[in-house]
């Protein structure tokens, strides 16, 4: 089964950046960091999502990310799906911290459930025959508005959402352009999607 190992943001500041993810999401060895001057503006067509196991959690690590010094974006409320913020890294990088439990039953903890991948597309059939024909495997598919495959026990789990919805779930607008400045580590090889995201090919994990 195709895996995402790693995710290799790139930042104007490893250093930098490297402090932020440690301090505020406790994130290691799930992204790399890669120092880049490739231009960017405005959205850069993805975000990552922390999934957590309740309310107390999403505080914890939004509140961490911060005073970090992440910016806030959507702050940390109720909605239909559960409960969640969206943050900005100093970085750029938009990340959102969420659970689909609306009450707290226990106290915070530091644990991340699930890190996801999510890709905004242009097209999001056409870009889920691209990845079924590379090897993933569809997991959840609601028509042509949101795709989640089957990576297995892979650090990273990958979706596809349409670009102006995704931009609207992180409360930025979908005009951007420029680098995307992200490269995804897996085993599907190495090839750049129908939307510019690029993929390196990495060895399994348990393969290294």
């Amino acid at each position: 089964m195709t895996s995402i190992d790693s995710l290799i943001l790139d930042v104007a500041d490893p250093t930098a950046a490297r402090s932020f993810y440690t301090t505020a999401f406790g994130l290691d060895t799930q992204l790399r960091l890669r120092a880049s001057q490739e231009p960017t503006t405005g959205f850069r067509g993805f975000t990552l999502s922390l999934t957590v196991s309740q309310p107390a959690t999403v505080d914890g690590f939004v509140d961490a990310a911060l005073d970090a010094g992440a910016t806030a974006l959507k702050p940390a409320a109720k909605s239909l799906w559960g409960y969640g913020g969206v943050v900005q890294a100093p970085d750029g990088t938009i990340w959102k911290i969420a659970t689909s439990a609306k009450k707290d039953t226990g106290p915070a903890t530091r644990r991340i459930d699930q890190l996801v991948l999510l890709l905004g597309v242009a097209d999001v059939s056409a870009s889920k025959r691209f990845y079924v024909d590379r090897g993933l495997a569809v997991a959840k598919s609601f028509g042509p508005v949101y795709v989640e495959f089957a990576t297995g026990s892979s650090p990273v789990k990958l979706a596809l959402y349409k670009r102006r919805a995704l931009a609207k779930d992180a409360g930025v607008s979908p005009d951007g352009s420029g680098s995307h400045r992200l490269v995804i580590g897996g085993t599907a090889g190495t090839f750049t999607d129908p939307d510019g995201f690029a993929w390196a090919a990495e060895q399994p994990a348990a393969a290294r």
